[in-house]
């Protein structure tokens, strides 16, 4: 301020010495005032260019002013630089977290005071059905017109959440979808999302498994009690005691097969997958796996089937020589039990261009309708549950293969036909499989 005054009190005697050397009486006061006046002008440019320069908001245009008015503008780009540094950080700050939301596993839409859409993450849209940039600014009412959602909305009551049916893969199979709502703000919401389809199947895939279970179980104990209280309560020949005897050690061989096969799949579920450090020779598998086929058919079958290996080069195999076994074993059993005695059973290896490896079993059983074949790998689920019951099987064989099959980075393929017979095939990748050297 005191630069200004000693400006103004310059410029003033500048113009009354200026007046005085006119020689002329009042020209003193005149020319004092004059300078008055311009300095007023040229002080009113300075800040007119201050404020222009202000008006931009740019710290990097700075005007040349001297005086005070450089000083205020030398101050004010420093506050600006600071005051953007800050803005910046709170931007970055906000695309993170903005990032972190639209990374949820769980939808988030924020909602203005109308009930209008103003930010959603994409989890939201996909569990919603609508877009996050073509529908920014619409009513969420409008965009969700499930009734349990709109009497939802409605009501106002967002103690809970409601479930309703959200886009699915097909318009027959929907996703199912959590919702909650919660105010905050001045009349805003924030709704939140979750897509509990896979929890529910989870779920139900429990509650299935142990009524399975417990059926399974069941049925043999049944048979076990009827034939112990029998034996205790009559007196049989000893023929009839004998058959009894059979019949319950029958029984109980059965649920013992099937602790056995729940104990590998919790094996299997339960443990890492298998290394590639152990290689086994591929035609020593095969061989092992047509021989307890061999012996099962002579068991079951009347007469029993022609079961042959097919011709093909023998390769190394990585993996877990018990478990790859297990499946190669499960495969060949249940070509032995659902083909009718006398039928044709051929296994085999063969490779693949890509370098990869499958086990195949071929029958001549009475095949399979195409919509049985997406759920076979399934716990517990036959086609035919009387005859895999007559033949001593668990439903538990080809959910086995097919924990064997993905613990070796592989999967199971089906091909089958009602009266062309079946074909099961394991394929390995090729990083499980290597050529043996003549």
């Amino acid at each position: 301020m005191t630069r200004r005054v000693i400006e103004l009190l310059l410029w003033v005697a500048a113009a009354a010495v200026w007046g005085w050397a006119t020689d002329r009486p009042g020209w003193v006061f005149f020319g004092a005032l004059a300078g008055a006046l311009a300095w007023g002008v040229w002080d009113g440019l300075r800040a007119r260019r201050m404020f222009h320069w202000l008006g931009k908001g740019s710290a990097n245009e700075v005007p040349d002013l001297p005086g005070l008015w450089g000083d205020l503008v030398d101050r004010t780009r420093k506050l600006i630089k600071k005051l953007d540094k800050k803005t910046q950080n709170a931007e970055a700050r906000l695309e993170d977290f903005l990032a972190a939301i639209q990374a949820s596993p769980n939808g988030v839409v924020l909602l203005d005071a109308e009930g209008r859409i103003e930010w959603a993450n994409l989890t939201a849209a996909t569990h919603l059905g609508f877009d996050t940039q073509r529908d920014l600014g619409q009513y969420v009412r409008n965009m969700v017109r499930h009734p349990a959602f709109v009497a939802y909305l409605n009501a106002g009551d967002f103690d809970r959440e409601i479930q309703i049916d959200g886009p699915g893969p097909k318009p027959t199979q929907p996703t199912k979808i959590l919702i909650q709502i919660h105010p905050y703000g001045k009349k805003r919401k924030l709704l939140l999302s979750r897509d509990v389809t896979a929890l529910q199947l989870a779920e139900a895939m429990r509650r299935d498994f142990v009524a399975n279970v417990s059926h399974e179980i069941r049925t043999p104990l049944t048979v076990l009690s009827g034939f112990v209280e029998t034996m205790q309560s009559l007196s049989l020949e000893e023929e009839e005691r004998q058959r009894y005897l059979g019949l319950m050690s029958q029984q109980a061989h059965r649920m013992q097969t099937l602790v056995s096969d729940l104990l590998t799949l919790s094996r299997l579920e339960g443990s890492p997958a298998p290394g590639q450090g152990d290689w086994i020779d591929s035609d020593e598998l095969l061989q092992h796996a047509l021989q307890e086929a061999r012996g099962l058919s002579h068991t079951i079958a009347t007469p029993a089937h022609d079961i042959q290996a097919e011709p093909g080069r023998a390769f190394w195999v990585s993996g877990s020589k018990t478990e790859l076994l297990s499946a190669i074993s499960n495969l060949l059993s249940n070509a032995v039990r659902y083909t009718p005695g006398g039928g044709q059973i051929r296994a085999g290896w063969r490779l693949h261009a890509d370098g990869g490896g499958e086990f195949f079993v071929a029958d001549t059983g009475p095949g399979i309708a195409a919509e049985h074949l997406p759920r076979l790998t399934e716990r517990f689920y036959r086609v035919d549950r009387s005859r895999s019951r007559e033949t001593g099987g668990t439903g538990l064989g080809l959910a086995i293969v097919k924990h064997v099959a993905q613990r070796h980075g592989g999967r199971v393929d089906v091909q089958s036909e009602p009266g062309q017979g079946s074909t099961f095939a394991i394929s390995l990748p090729p990083s499980r499989v290597r050529r043996q050297v003549a």
